[in-house]
């Protein structure tokens, strides 16, 4: 099995796969409980074993049935006033933030998003919110910075969920407004990538390969959040917050200085 794996996705250990399972198992457990989180996992795993160029379409394909699996909360428990804006707005942009990945140097747009994101987590976590709902053009706004930054560096999730933490609602709601904005997210990028030729045979299998565990993993996480996870879901969202804005920060900075 390990032979037919190297010669169909590239060379990788047993070691390597175990790994990958194992990141696939906690991002997806993540995503079902909080809604977002598991890009960045996948993405810094599968691109550390399989390299980015694989990684990253895979980590977007994989993400397709979790995206229907997920579907159904966001359609039933969300405010259409707040995911139909930011997702719209997010397709119309995605294209220029692929073209902003290819012409720029990645590194930087991550650090300055990564920074962004740890300001808001601090503003969040010293209980700020919005005093009123977020206006159309508030929603449009951030949909398309969203979308700029999923197209560029697939770490786009942090700004829906700091805009949904943000504003008044339940646990339900807030985690419905999520998922539904990173469903919108997740589906904006696939026709650049797919355009730009990203989605070679390698990144095809290995979505296929992963897929499965990812899809069981977000199931246990949703069953998580139906159970006892509800009381924990704003701080599980406020923790995910911080350590992808964390993560995020030190790779950047890493590659940065290894450029």
């Amino acid at each position: 099995m390990l032979e037919t794996i190297q010669v169909y996705i590239g060379p990788v250990s047993y070691a390597g796969l175990a790994i990958v399972a194992a990141a696939v198992l906690l991002a997806g457990f993540i995503r079902g409980f909080v809604g977002f989180g598991a890009a960045l996992i996948i993405v810094m795993v599968l691109s550390a074993v399989f390299g980015p160029i694989v990684a990253v379409p895979a980590a977007n394909l994989s993400g397709l049935p979790a995206t229907i699996q997920l579907l159904p909360t966001a359609v039933r428990d969300s405010e259409r006033g707040f995911v139909l804006p930011f997702g719209l707005a997010s397709f119309a942009i995605a294209p220029f933030g692929v073209m902003v990945l290819l012409s720029l140097d990645p590194s930087i747009m991550r650090m300055a998003i990564s920074v962004f994101v740890l300001i808001m987590f601090l503003v969040l976590v010293c209980g700020w919110q919005l005093t009123r709902r977020p206006s159309k053009a508030m929603l449009t706004g951030a949909g398309a910075s969203a979308g700029l930054i999923q197209g560029a560096a697939s770490v786009s999730g942090p700004l829906a969920v700091i805009l949904a933490l943000s504003q008044p609602g339940s646990t339900v709601q807030q985690r419905a407004n999520v998922i539904g904005a990173v469903t919108s997210l997740n589906l904006c990028a696939m026709f650049p990538f797919w355009y730009l030729g990203l989605f070679t045979r390698e990144s095809l299998l290995l979505a296929l390969m992963i897929a499965p565990l990812y899809s069981l993993a977000i199931w246990i996480g949703a069953r998580f959040f139906g159970g006892k996870g509800q009381r924990h879901f704003r701080n599980a969202a406020l923790l995910a917050l911080a350590g992808i804005g964390i993560v995020t920060l030190y790779l950047a900075v890493r590659d940065y200085i290894a450029a």
